[in-house]
């Protein structure tokens, strides 16, 4: 699954998530497109161009308004249900406008209906925000992720659009305003509650959507890459022994694992009074940690254990059988972004083959490795 990922260390605004997303590898071209199936040609230019702030360089997309043209929310709604934007780009832009007109006849005390987005912009609101969900369309983004949003002088209408939504805010004073509320409306339709977080992933692009004012670093950052599964809350579970024989260690490893730990290691150590010793650690999911700390204060010699609670990150994996010399073989796949990156044989198949046709295990492990590789088309 390809996602994006908004680092938004210096906010965001309509103009620097455009810039950011064309910097990650979309095609200017998407946002010609955008001002032309809007029919905004006569009123709109486009400037695209490398810029930096500070040490942080990355590209300006400038959204020019000539002939401004004074549009109520309907209109502007008009503008994008008959554009010949694809239908998942307007879903979302109709989306934001509908936040952003929201607050702004909450905060102004007008209806809807009545309501110019002047102190928005109007065409250059509808460019950004078309602009911008075209753009992820155009990368494969299915998910966006965001980081928490500095709110140095926030104006109403931006806390009003982030109300409800789970992002956090951090409070600091620049001076300026670092989230607009375009920014925050683009964020608030296109990432869900529970993305405001930094996702496990592999990075293909970094772009930098740099922003109108001159301060150093006044960028926005969007990855785009790969999601990696994650499975969270794993606890270690460990304990010194230097009183227990390396035979009952084996098997207690062995036991510990039946008894659905998902890991377990044993590393040798210099305990207290210099005897040697080993470490054994014990991983285990949130509601097994009981049950195995038991197991191991029951079947070992130790007096106590450590519980530290862990993050991992796994691969996807699956098992397939490949045709090979030797017949079909299991193989362990593993996969990222839904791609097979890597193979592993299984090992008791190999050394069951290595044993009845009496070859070297090494050998067959790689024949199976190479057809398994050949067949999955990995290089």
């Amino acid at each position: 699954m390809t996602i994006a990922y908004f680092d938004c260390f210096s906010g965001i605004s309509g103009d620097m998530t455009l810039g950011a997303l064309v910097d990650a590898g979309a095609d200017r071209a998407v946002l010609d497109a955008a001002v032309e199936a809007m029919r905004l040609g006569g009123e709109v230019t486009l400037e695209v161009r490398r810029e930096s702030r500070g040490h942080t360089a990355g590209t300006r997309v400038l959204v020019g308004v000539e002939d401004r043209v004074e549009r109520t929310v309907p209109a502007l709604r008009a503008v994008v249900e008959e554009s010949d934007a694809p239908e998942v780009v307007k879903a979302r832009a109709l989306d934001a406008i509908n936040r952003l007109a929201r607050v702004e006849a909450q905060i102004h005390g007008v209806p809807e209906s009545d309501l110019h987005l002047h102190e928005l912009g109007g065409a250059d609101t509808l460019v950004d925000v078309v602009g911008a969900f075209w753009l992820l369309h155009s990368l494969d983004v299915e998910r966006v992720y965001a980081s928490a949003l500095p709110m140095s002088r926030p104006g109403p209408a931006t806390l009003r659009i982030l109300e409800g939504t789970a992002i956090t805010l951090l409070a600091e004073d620049r001076g300026r305003e670092l989230v607009t509320p375009t920014g925050a409306a683009i964020l608030a339709t296109v990432a869900t509650a529970a993305a405001f977080e930094r996702p496990a992933m592999s990075l293909r692009r970094a772009g930098y959507g740099i922003g109108t004012d001159e301060s150093p670093g006044n960028a926005l950052a969007v990855w785009i890459g790969d999601e990696v599964a994650a499975e969270a809350g794993a606890t270690l579970i460990e304990t010194n022994l230097d009183d227990m024989a390396p035979n009952l260690i084996a098997a207690l490893v062995e036991d510990l694992m039946a008894a659905g730990a998902l890991d377990v290691t044993v590393v040798p150590a210099l305990m207290k009074k210099g005897r040697p010793g080993h470490v054994v650690t014990v991983m285990s999911a949130p509601e097994m940690v009981a049950a195995l700390s038991e197991y191991l204060l029951r079947h070992s010699t130790t007096l106590g254990v450590r519980l530290t609670r862990t993050d991992r990150v796994l691969a996807a994996r699956r098992i397939v059988e490949v045709q090979t010399p030797y017949g079909l073989v299991r193989v362990k796949v593993k996969e990222l972004g839904g791609r097979a990156v890597d193979v592993a044989p299984e090992y008791e198949d190999c050394r069951r083959i290595s044993r009845e046709r009496g070859l070297d295990l090494r050998e067959v492990m790689l024949v199976v490795t190479m057809a398994a590789r050949s067949e999955l088309e990995l290089a």
